[in-house]
């Protein structure tokens, strides 16, 4: 047994304080990170060269799998190891948001930009920091030296870096807006295309936590108007969602039992044949056949598949003469329920779906506070699918909906901060000794074989630690949706959220803080001034651990995506264990692995803000920050084009609040430039005017936030109905009609807009082609609506 041990568990967290070790660190620590990063990097990009070529259903499948349409399958890639990479790279982005998705593209975007933005602090602190941070007089040694706390000298210095600061936040600023300004065109033009307008679901608005009164179809019609369509009152549907749950789980496991039965009594057969055992003719088989006791002939009643109707307790059933039984109880039950509801004599629930004649008068109904009393007929929601509803929360009133957000926000704030709890714990196992330190019941570990002993202490936190990262999506959407997201759509929308503020607290602020979240959060609470002070002394000092943070995140995780290992294995390993029926080998065969939005921009967003914030303090982090997301940019184009489905459709809702994320970047960055100019304005008065800079642009940043949301909140959520008419008189242009002052009123296009106008609008302004910098500068006019128009599927059928 170890002697007496150290009980600090939150020296075990991987995460807490993980940036601080790199305290000092030389170019040396650097380097030997990098160089089994990119030995591993090199191994696995090889492999998956060599796996391309071996198993395309797993590396190309969507050039060719038959459950894709034409339209969305991508082009053939040639087989050799290297000669891919030049078509590769000659398909454009465009590609994705025609064959894949919207969220698709606009991903790939935000890892472009990301990009972006990291070399352009490159060029702008570089050149001006790198000098005054190595004659800062500090002493500092290895990378330290080209950071901010090597400035000792001459604080006066310290102006350098506010100035850079304030035109790359600037440059960030510009970027969010610019961005902003280009995806609510983009969005205009993908919701207005025919693509989009053509589809039922965007003619469709579902209004939750509807008054019991106006749970009428004609009462809903004489509110909502003439261009209402049709009425779908939502229905209590728990009881039959329950019957067709156990009828579909009996079919399967018919279905099994009678392929197993297959397969045991055709093996039966043949072993028979090779021992010259007497063989049937073909109508001795047909007559079994038809009598069904073929596969009687080769196998006992005993060798029938048989199951427990409780685990290990309950009584032995014969599984094939059940399942029947259970469907010819079931069935009749699920028609008689199916006819309640279609005689409208259910329970009605508190929701309704309601199809409007066009787009336009769809979103106009969308647009509408409909009901007098607050929180009632909404949220509002238009462009799901059957498949994307959580048709269980379709019943929740009004007041459970706080309830249940209030509850779920309070759980997740809590999990956030005291998450390394659990990650201390986990990490604990690898040293017994504090860990029998802290619970002395676990003393009898040490009674264990030296063998048992190793294992415990190496493979299970290890282990343990990647299950515990797993689960914190699905507990983050369980979470979400018993909030009461009614669409798997505004589950992600959510988790977007929650998994960004763990991020950022977890994988950013508790490693350069250097303790946990839970204590941090204590001494602020004591202090509310201690923040600045607390990020300011440690951010500089973290700075090494990010540039190796980058590396590995760049080539590790990147060379990891594209490998997908876990998969491959998967499909080939457990698809042959488990998959003992046709019906389940054709579904691993078509279906494609999706994206969870919510948990993977919420990481890269992430990524941005670390860099944002050591932007002044740490120049280089930018750099490394670039060169990694380029890598992530690599891998998951591919993926999106050639691996990975669109599961999921936010319609590109995420990428607007991962803009909004990037301002919490800033906010951190300037609070801790705030900091380190404020504890040097002690020693010197040369900080002082910086500190003032900075706090002015704090508080510009903040007004300039508030007053970007007004302006272009509600085009981020609502189509305009100007551009509802450009896209009728674009669509006459298109089909080669006359394109008048004034269409016939009334008039319905096949596209699902209105043909109607009021004849005034007026074309576009043909731009003449612009330099690089002039279309960068002005996405208002150069990315505007006619323009995206061009980049959005309109051709296809639906």
């Amino acid at each position: 047994m170890a002697g007496a041990p150290n009980c600090n568990a939150q020296g075990s967290d991987a995460n807490v304080g993980s940036a601080q070790g790199s305290q000092g660190a030389s170019i040396t620590s650097v380097i030997t990170t990098l160089i089994p990063v990119i030995a591993f990097a090199a191994i696995w990009a090889l492999l998956f060269l060599f796996l391309r070529k071996k198993f395309p259903r797993n590396y190309q499948p969507r050039t060719f799998l038959g459950s894709l349409r034409e339209n969305e399958r991508s082009p053939k890639m040639p087989n050799g190891l290297f000669n891919w990479l030049g078509e590769f790279w000659h398909i454009s982005d465009t590609y994705v948001l025609n064959h894949h998705s919207l969220d698709g593209y606009l991903f790939l975007r935000l890892l472009k930009i990301a990009t972006v933005i990291c070399l352009v602090g490159c060029v702008i602190m570089m050149p001006v920091l790198f000098p005054i941070n190595i004659t800062g007089g500090g002493g500092k040694g290895g990378f330290d030296l080209l950071t901010m706390a090597n400035v000792t000298n001459n604080y006066f210095k310290m102006f350098s870096h506010a100035g850079c600061a304030v035109i790359f936040f600037s440059f960030v600023l510009f970027m969010i807006t610019r961005e902003s300004i280009y995806f609510i065109n983009l969005r205009q033009a993908y919701l207005m295309s025919p693509y989009y307008a053509s589809r039922l679901s965007s003619r469709t608005v579902l209004y939750t936590s509807v008054p019991a009164d106006y749970m009428n179809e004609m009462k809903l019609r004489r509110m909502l108007g003439p261009a209402v369509r049709r009425v779908w009152p939502v229905s209590d549907v728990k009881e039959l969602e329950e019957l067709v749950e156990d009828r579909d789980k009996a079919a399967m496991k018919l279905e099994g039992a009678e392929v197993k039965l297959i397969t045991t009594a055709n093996g039966a057969r043949i072993k028979a044949a090779k021992k010259g055992g007497r063989e049937n003719s073909d109508q001795a088989h047909i007559a079994d056949s038809e009598q069904g006791s073929l596969a009687g002939r080769y196998l006992k009643p005993k060798q029938r598949p048989t199951h427990r109707l409780k685990p290990l307790i309950g009584k032995k059933v014969d599984t094939i003469d059940w399942c029947r039984g259970e469907l010819n109880r079931l069935n009749p039950k699920i028609d008689e329920h199916q006819a309640v509801h279609r005689r409208h004599e259910a329970t009605l629930g508190n929701s309704v779906f309601v199809e409007f004649q066009t787009l336009s008068d769809a979103q106009a109904a969308y647009q509408s506070l409909t009901h007098h009393h607050v929180l009632h007929m909404a949220p509002r929601y238009t462009g799901m699918v059957p498949d994307d509803v959580i048709w269980g929360n379709l019943k929740i009133k009004w007041w459970e909906r706080i309830i249940r957000q209030v509850v779920c926000i309070t759980f997740v704030v809590v999990l956030v901060i005291f998450w390394s709890v659990p990650v201390a714990f986990v990490g604990a196992i690898s040293h017994i000794d504090k860990l029998t330190c802290l619970i002395p019941a676990f003393n009898f570990i040490y009674n264990l074989p030296e063998q048992l002993l190793g294992l415990i202490t190496g493979l299970l936190p290890v282990v343990l630690l990647a299950v515990l990262m797993a689960l914190l999506p699905i507990i983050l959407r369980l979470a979400a949706k018993l909030s009461g997201a009614p669409t798997h759509s505004a589950v992600e929308y959510t988790v977007q959220n929650y998994y960004f503020a763990f991020q950022v607290v977890q994988v950013f602020l508790v490693a350069t803080l250097g303790s946990a979240a839970a204590s941090t959060v204590q001494t602020i609470a004591k202090n509310p001034g201690s923040v600045t002070s607390l990020l300011a002394n440690n951010l500089p000092t973290a700075s090494t651990f990010y540039l190796s943070y980058f590396i590995l995140q760049g080539l590790g995780v990147m060379s990891g995506v594209l490998v997908g290992l876990v998969g491959l294995i998967i499909f080939l390993v457990l698809g042959k264990l488990l998959d003992k029926t046709p019906r389940k080998m054709y579904n691993r065969w078509v279906k494609l692995a999706g994206m969870g939005w919510g948990t993977v921009f919420p990481v890269f967003t992430n990524l941005l803000v670390i860099a944002i914030c050591y932007a002044a303090i740490a120049p280089l982090v930018l750099l490394f920050a670039a060169i990694g997301l380029y890598l992530f940019y690599f891998a998951y184009r591919y993926n999106l084009l050639f691996v990975t489905n669109a599961t999921l459709d936010t319609k590109g809702a995420v990428y607007p609040r991962a803009l909004q994320q990037v301002f919490v970047g800033l906010y951190i960055a300037e609070v801790c430039l705030i900091g380190l100019f404020a504890i040097a304005s002690g020693a010197s008065v040369g900080a002082l005017g910086p500190l003032i800079i900075m706090i002015i642009f704090l508080i510009f940043t903040a007004l300039y936030h508030l007053s970007l949301n007004a302006a272009l909140g509600p085009h981020l959520n609502f189509l305009p109905k100007s551009i509802d008419a450009e896209e009728r008189r674009l669509l006459a242009q298109d089909r080669g009609e006359p394109v008048t002052d004034g269409y016939d009123e009334g008039i319905r296009s096949k596209e699902g807009n209105s043909s109607a106008t009021n004849g005034h609008a007026a074309p576009f302004v043909q731009h003449k082609k612009p330099n690089m910098f002039t279309k960068f500068l002005r996405p208002d006019i150069y990315t505007d609506y006619e323009t995206m128009r061009q980049l959005v599927p309109k051709d296809i059928a639906i």
